[in-house]
C-alpha cells in the first residue's frame, strides 16, 4: 500500500462489505462511504425494500383486516411489551388559574417503571370537553419538553428557555395554552430524556438507545407505548369527551401524533406538522437522519421490511388526519413529502374518506409551526371534533394502488 494513506478500520469494514455484496475482490477503490456513515452499497439495500405489507401491496383485501394485521406488525416490532396494566394513579398538584382555563401538574404511571410529570390544562366550564394529547418536538434541546408547548408557570428558569423556543418556532405562542383557550383539555408529557426525565445531551442519545436494546427494550418503542397510554389516560378523565380526542405535534411531535393515531383507537383525529416523508427519500446523503443519535427515537428495527412511513400512518385511516410540511424544510426532501402525500391520499381515497385528509405544503416556510399554521390547525380541529358521532373505520374497500 506504498504511496497511499492507510485505510481506517471503519472505511475498511464498509468497503469490505461492498466488495462482498458485489461478489468481487476487495480493492481500495471500493473502500468508501458516502457522505459519512452511509454505506456505499445503500442503493442496493433500498432497492430491496418493497414494503410488502402496505395497503394495496398486501394480499389482504379487506381494509379492516389489513388495519389489524398492519397494527399487529408494528406492535410486534416496538419490542416493548404491549400489555401494560399498571394503574395510572394520578396525583394532581401545583395548579394555577389563567384567563379561561386552569393549569395543573399531574404525575402518573405511564409504565410500571417510572412516574412521569406532565402539564394538564382544563377550560373553565362544566365539560366534558374535547381534548388534545400535545406531543413535543426533539430539536436537540433537552432542558425543556412539555414546556415547549405549555407555558411553565411553575419554573421561571424553564419559562425563559421555553419562551425563546416558542419565539423561534411558534411565533411566540404556547400552543397548549392556545388550545385550552379554545376549549380543549390539553395534556403534555415529557418523553424520556427531556425536562423532568433528563436532560440528556445530544451525544448520549445513541448510548441510551443501545443500552435499552441491551436491556431488551427500545427507545422508540417506549415512546410509542407511552404516547398510546397517555391517550388512554386522557380518555378516562371525567372532564374529557372520550369521543373527541386528538393528537397534535410538531417535528418529532408530529411523528408521535400520527404514530399514536395508528396505534390507539382513543385518538379520533391527528394533526402532524413537520414530519412526514418516505423512508427511501429520507435516507439520502446529507440528511439529518444519517447522523444516528436523534434517529433512535423514531427507529423501530425491522419495520421497514414490511411498511413504509406513510403506510404506518395509514393505519389511522379513515379517521381525520392533517399533515403540514414546509417546502423549505431541510429535514424532509420535497420528493419524500410528495411521495408520502400521494400514498396517504390513495389510502384515504380507497376508504371513500378523502375529505377527512388534509395535506398541505407551505411554499414559503421551513421547519416551523408558526401562528398561521396553528390557526389553520385550530379551525380544522374545531370542525373535525365537533359534537356528534365520530367517524369509525368503514366497511371493506378496494385496496389502494400505489
Amino acid at each position: 500500500m506504498s504511496g497511499h494513506e492507510p485505510v481506517g478500520r471503519r472505511t475498511f469494514v464498509v468497503g469490505a462489505g461492498a466488495a462482498l455484496f458485489a461478489g468481487g475482490a476487495m480493492s481500495e477503490a471500493q473502500a468508501t462511504v458516502v457522505d459519512g456513515p452511509l454505506p456505499d452499497f445503500h442503493p442496493a439495500l433500498k432497492d430491496e425494500l418493497t414494503f410488502p405489507l402496505a395497503w394495496g401491496r398486501s394480499p389482504i383485501r379487506d381494509f379492516r383486516a389489513w388495519r389489524r394485521a398492519a397494527r399487529a406488525k408494528v406492535e410486534e416490532l416496538l419490542v416493548v411489551d404491549r400489555e401494560e396494566r399498571t394503574a395510572y394513579d394520578p396525583e394532581f398538584g401545583r395548579g394555577a388559574q389563567a384567563d379561561s382555563f386552569t393549569r395543573e401538574l399531574v404525575t402518573l404511571s405511564l409504565t410500571r417503571y417510572e412516574r412521569v410529570r406532565g402539564a394538564l390544562l382544563t377550560p373553565h366550564g362544566p365539560g366534558p370537553f374535547p381534548a388534545v394529547l400535545l406531543l413535543h418536538d426533539h430539536g436537540a434541546k433537552f432542558d425543556i419538553g412539555k414546556e415547549k408547548l405549555v407555558r411553565p408557570w411553575y419554573d421561571d428558569t424553564r419559562l425563559a428557555s421555553a419562551q425563546a423556543w416558542a419565539d423561534r418556532y411558534f411565533s411566540g405562542r404556547f400552543v397548549g395554552d392556545e388550545l385550552a383557550r379554545r376549549g380543549y383539555v390539553v395534556l403534555a408529557l415529557d418523553a424520556l430524556g427531556w425536562s423532568d426525565r433528563g436532560p440528556i445531551t445530544y451525544d448520549q442519545q445513541q448510548a441510551l438507545a443501545s443500552n435499552l436494546y441491551n436491556l431488551g427494550s427500545s427507545l422508540a418503542g417506549l415512546m410509542a407505548r407511552e404516547d398510546a397510554r397517555a391517550a388512554a389516560f386522557l380518555a378516562g378523565l371525567d372532564r374529557v369527551d372520550r369521543r373527541r380526542i386528538a393528537a397534535v405535534g410538531f417535528s418529532m411531535g408530529a411523528y408521535r401524533a400520527w404514530q399514536t393515531a395508528a396505534l390507539s383507537d382513543h385518538i379520533a383525529a391527528a394533526a402532524s406538522v413537520g414530519w412526514m416523508t418516505g423512508l427511501k427519500e429520507m435516507m439520502v446523503p446529507g440528511n439529518n437522519t444519517l447522523r444516528g443519535q436523534s434517529a433512535y427515537y423514531m427507529l423501530h428495527p425491522g419495520l421497514v421490511r414490511h411498511l413504509d412511513i406513510p403506510d404506518v400512518a395509514s393505519i389511522a385511516a379513515p379517521r381525520p388526519m392533517l399533515f403540514f410540511n414546509g417546502a423549505l424544510d431541510p429535514l424532509f426532501p420535497a420528493a419524500g413529502v410528495r411521495m408520502a402525500y400521494d400514498r396517504l391520499r390513495a389510502v384515504w381515497r380507497s376508504c371513500h374518506a378523502e375529505e377527512a385528509l388534509l395535506l398541505r405544503t407551505w411554499p414559503d416556510l421551513g421547519h416551523v409551526f408558526v401562528d398561521r399554521m396553528q390557526d389553520e390547525v385550530l379551525r380544522w380541529l374545531d370542525a373535525v371534533l365537533e359534537p356528534g358521532p365520530q367517524q369509525q373505520p368503514g366497511p371493506a374497500v378496494s385496496p389502494a394502488r400505489a
